[in-house]
């Protein structure tokens, strides 16, 4: 199996992760869609949502929200937070399902098309093959409205490089999480290794560093214009040199099912 399918389903992953600045996210998310001026009862999809709470953000902000992931555990647990409206009810919905980004996301697991996917957080990148993003990129574009946003959140390869940390440790709770991170290849390997009651546990993760050339050429590859790139969660502008961020607005412009 491939890394992410097993280590996103362990509770380690989130005990690792559990001090994430939600309210960095929350600002960064609020100020998207300030720049999206997506109308209310927009309807979105949430692609590698995780545990789901920008998700929940999401249809707090007024919006249908979908919220998609491989993770079994993780949509087990964001089952407790869907909201289903009964007929006439105004109220936005919100669901959540087991999906693979690669696959088609309309009609199997959307209903309808929808008028923006988010793809936050560095959930990009994590496959060995190059067609496997591009089936990403098809994907997104088959469930967007024409004229749709796709919104690509991820690392600026350059900045990485610059600023990557060899080894460290970070201790939660009991846990002493010993991280070591390499570049090899065009991607971030980042060991972790760590013992719990007595045992002894091996973990990894591997993305990918495009470059910004490459989703550019990506998104044009399946009809998307790219609008804007940002290069921090303050949306301030993308430097190549100093930008910690690569996030790209990409926008709908023709059909890709031929593509």
């Amino acid at each position: 199996m491939a890394w992410f399918e097993t280590w996103f389903d362990t509770p380690y992953y989130h005990i690792l992760y559990k001090d994430r600045d939600f309210e960095e996210a929350e600002n960064f998310i609020s100020l998207l869609l300030k720049e999206l001026q997506l109308p209310a009862g927009s309807k979105i999809i949430d692609l590698g949502c995780g545990k789901g709470r920008h998700s929940v953000f999401l249809n707090k902000a007024g919006y249908d929200v979908l919220g998609l992931d491989l993770s079994k555990e993780s949509i087990l647990h964001n089952k407790q937070f869907e909201i289903h409206p009964e007929n006439g009810d105004r109220q936005p919905e919100l669901k959540f399902a087991v999906h693979d980004m690669r696959d088609d996301i309309y009609p199997a697991v959307s209903s309808a098309k929808v008028d923006a996917v988010l793809n936050l957080f560095t959930s990009f990148g994590y496959f060995e093959d190059e067609n496997d993003d591009r089936r990403v990129f098809r994907s997104v574009c088959n469930t967007l409205n024409d004229g749709g946003y796709f919104v690509l959140d991820f690392l600026n390869e350059t900045w990485v490089k610059k600023t990557l940390v060899p080894q460290e440790i970070q201790t939660k709770g009991h846990i002493d999480f010993n991280i070591n991170k390499r570049i090899v290849d065009q991607h971030v390997i980042k060991d972790i290794n760590f013992t719990d009651n007595g045992k002894k546990h091996h973990f990894y993760e591997k993305v990918k560093l495009h470059e910004p050339s490459e989703i550019e050429d990506y998104g044009r590859e399946f009809g998307f214009e790219l609008v804007k790139v940002y290069g921090n969660y303050h949306l301030e502008p993308f430097d190549p040199e100093t930008s910690p961020r690569c996030i790209n607005v990409f926008r709908k412009k023709s059909d890709c099912s031929s593509l």
